[in-house]
């Protein structure tokens, strides 16, 4: 009878405590934070809900996702790619030079300069790992190169002319949904799978937990971090690539902000600096809580000129929620 009734009680505990876990989580609370703003602009300008204006929102923080979630992987390995901006910037303007310059297929000259992106990250990775220097230094004086490297293609002037028929994949809509945000969630959905089904995310997190041990149980470290730093470029270019082509030029802003919106977004979202915690679908919900509050600066009327203001406030406050959570993880 005994037995009975105990085996009656677990199936009634567990979906308890699974449900505890998941309301418990970071992703969990962002999301709860991000639905509790949607509804509060709502209620202040009702305009926010309008199909139009969900639109352009998705739109707007579908680029910083995409090249979030590239750094979110480097952040997972205790690294840091303070280069992603310029990489995306540059690769845009690549692509719309190739476009205008050599008579090959646009959609060759995107996919040349996703490849170029690539190999940006992987001159970043090699640098981190063969020479064994600071990730902060070298992605800082890449990112300075690669920048430089766009002043010298464009003069400062947009490369204009980009062809018709792949303007839709920045600016097109599928339904009521944008291209750009349908590539930001496949891609998402692709990366949670790797991080959680496959051996290389699983090196991934290893790393980022504790690089010596997994260097102990055999993980290639280095080739590890090289393809990171290469997904990283390949996002950032990805991201640039559907900026250019969103806005219809070569423009030599594209890319500028998107270094500390691409970190705060994964900070936000849970992925810690110190390596090791971070989840994908965190990333892409802080990169909506920054897509709100930028629509929200908007609709509210509040002078463009607070945004910085406010992105730098967000940055310390992620950063802060990120220590708490390291000192009571040491703590358990």
């Amino acid at each position: 009878m005994k037995m009975e009734m105990e085996s009656k009680a677990i199936p009634t505990l567990k979906p308890a405590a699974k449900l505890g876990k998941v309301f418990n989580s970071t992703e969990s609370g962002i999301f709860g934070v991000l639905i509790g703003m949607c509804l509060l602009l709502t209620f202040i300008a009702p305009s926010f809900a309008d199909s139009y204006n969900m639109g352009v929102l998705v739109r707007q923080f579908s680029f910083v996702a995409i090249i979030a979630m590239g750094q979110t992987l480097v952040l997972l390995t205790r690294g840091i790619d303070l280069s992603v901006g310029a990489i995306a910037g540059l690769s845009g303007i690549i692509s719309a030079w190739l476009m205008l310059n050599t008579g090959f297929n646009p959609y060759i000259c995107l996919v040349l300069s996703l490849l170029f992106g690539a190999l940006c990250g992987s001159i970043n990775g090699m640098l981190i790992t063969k020479l064994n220097l600071n990730p902060f230094i070298v992605t800082l004086a890449m990112g300075e190169i690669f920048f430089g490297f766009i002043m010298v293609i464009t003069q400062g002037w947009p490369l204009s002319g980009i062809p018709q028929n792949v303007l839709f994949l920045g600016q097109g809509m599928v339904g009521p949904a944008p291209v750009p945000g349908i590539i930001m969630i496949l891609l998402g959905i692709a990366l949670i799978y790797i991080l959680t089904s496959t051996p290389f995310g699983r090196h991934i997190y290893a790393i980022g937990g504790n690089e010596s041990a997994a260097k102990l149980v055999g993980i290639r470290i280095d080739r590890a971090k090289i393809m990171v730093y290469a997904l990283s470029g390949t996002f950032a270019a990805l991201a640039g690539v559907l900026m250019m082509l969103r806005l219809g030029a070569g423009q030599p802003q594209i890319g500028e902000g998107w270094l500390m919106a691409s970190i705060t977004a994964a900070i936000i979202g849970g992925t810690s600096l110190m390596g090791g915690q971070g989840k994908i679908i965190g990333t892409i919900f802080g990169a909506a809580l920054m897509g709100v509050l930028a629509n929200a600066i908007v609709l509210l009327s509040i002078s463009a000129y607070w945004e910085r203001v406010i992105v730098g406030i967000v940055v310390l406050l992620a950063i802060t929620l990120d220590q708490f959570r390291a000192r009571v993880k040491r703590k358990e």
